[in-house]
């Protein structure tokens, strides 16, 4: 991969590209260190880890929420929004007839970001107001408006309103400067973002290990002290992890295809033989985002109501945080299910094995064995669907069984930052390798070619 990077940098359009990448991951991570000035980012940092919705946001925002800067929220109301259209998109026949045409799917896209800056707006707003509900002083006073009634209502009401357009503003910018990577720039915009703000994570949590581990450095307040075998565990289990998402995410399955001879005035066409690549994981991270985002809802609507038996029942049965053993098992459960619920899901609008059997028939070309027509969807509807299961399987093994490993031996040392993080971080990685590689592949034909 560092091999396929470097020949990268040697080509000027592959090394532009890269450059006007690293210059917007570089604008956002100093777009996170800019704050909202209607809230104290330093109160809200101290609370952030009593909620793991906060938590969840916080990693995917790369730290941003911690100090409520400009991009507090990141790009998560982007991603829900995107999950609601696609949900939306099989339940509503008009949406999904949009879809399939190329029109349809630029206003779908249109009506996915508008969704995105309203949730934008109700998710910081309810953040705010959940947390002052639960006893945080987090808004700063203002005085603008004088001190007459209205105007003290006017001056209550103002550090919600700035909030709001800031955070909207912030994630409104994200969006946009997502899909100028797309158009532009190496790699998927949306997923660049994520990658960059988990990516921004990482030192803290290693220091915070060693320091934990060898006190290197005095404790802060609320630092855990590791045992001497919490290091080499922790490492153990990130390589295990490397290795294994690794060799996953590069197998695939070989569905061999053999196309007819045919002859066309007086030349050959046809006979050779190819195959279709059906990879082993191909939802990739898709799954845990979707399982996890939806998990994270019912916490965020009990935050408008931090003291009600609703807030207690998702803190003891949804929470990935909870002491109680037999919630632990309810969420694990239900955060399994929903991993292979939406492995599914996913798979089904990303690949379509009538149209791929279509397409092989239009052209001549048949599986070893198999009929054309229905059979050969049929095939692949099955050789789909159980690499499907092995994929949702695997994901549910590196979302859940190192998480519950290290929780049970007592090690924080990952705390937020766990399995998905690095999971999303290799998926990533290896999408923008391949498709450096693709870039690379591409202008030596041309090359060779002139």
């Amino acid at each position: 991969m560092i091999k396929t990077f470097i020949n990268a940098w040697k080509v000027k359009d592959i090394r532009s590209k890269m450059i006007y990448t690293l210059i917007l991951i570089v604008v956002y991570r100093l777009g996170s260190f800019i704050p909202v000035p209607s809230v104290d980012g330093t109160k809200l940092g101290t609370m952030i880890q009593q909620y793991d919705f906060l938590s969840f946001l916080n990693l995917f925002s790369g730290g941003s929420l911690n100090q409520f800067s400009l991009f507090a929220m990141g790009i998560s109301p982007y991603i829900t929004a995107s999950i609601i259209m696609q949900l939306l998109a099989i339940a509503i026949p008009s949406l999904e007839k949009l879809s399939k045409e190329e029109d349809g799917q630029k206003k779908i896209e249109k009506i996915t970001r508008i969704v995105g800056v309203v949730l934008a707006l109700v998710q910081s707003i309810s953040i705010v107001v959940g947390l002052q509900s639960a006893g945080a002083n987090l808004m700063k006073s203002f005085t603008l408006f004088g001190t007459s009634g209205f105007g003290t209502f006017m001056n209550n009401l103002m550090p919600y309103i700035i909030t709001g357009i800031c955070c909207t503003a912030g994630t409104a910018f994200l969006m946009w400067m997502g899909e100028r990577i797309t158009e532009k720039g190496i790699g998927n915009g949306v997923s660049m973002l994520i990658f960059a703000s988990i990516v921004s994570s990482v030192p803290q949590v290693v220091i915070n290990l060693i320091n934990g581990t060898f006190r290197i450095a005095p404790p802060t307040t609320g630092e855990a002290a590791y045992k001497w075998w919490y290091a080499p565990v922790v490492i153990l289990v990130v390589l295990v992890m490397i290795i294994g998402i690794v060799m996953v995410e590069k197998a695939y399955r070989k569905v061999p295809v053999q196309y007819a001879k045919r002859v066309v005035g007086r030349k050959l066409y046809g006979g050779q033989s190819t195959h279709i690549p059906l990879k082993a994981n191909a939802n990739g991270v898709m799954p845990l985002i979707f399982a996890m985002t939806i998990l994270q809802v019912p916490a965020m609507i009990g935050q408008f109501w931090p003291n009600s038996g609703f807030y207690k029942f998702v803190s003891t049965y949804l929470s990935a945080g909870s002491s109680n053993p037999v919630g632990l098992v309810i969420y694990y459960v239900i955060y399994a299910l929903l991993i292979v619920g939406f492995a599914y899901f996913y798979t089904s609008i990303t690949f379509n094995p009538v149209e791929i059997s279509k397409n092989l028939q239009q052209n001549g070309g048949f599986i070893p064995g198999i009929r054309p027509g229905r059979p050969t969807s049929d095939y692949l509807k099955t050789k789909s669907s159980r690499l499907t299961l092995f994929g949702a399987i695997f994901l549910m093994a590196v979302a859940i069984i190192p998480t519950v490993l290290l929780k049970v031996l007592n090690i924080r040392a990952l705390s937020a930052f766990g399995p998905t993080s690095i999971l999303i971080m290799i998926s990533v990685s290896l999408e923008v390798a391949d498709q450096l590689d693709s870039l690379m592949l591409a202008r030596t034909y041309k090359g060779f070619l002139s």
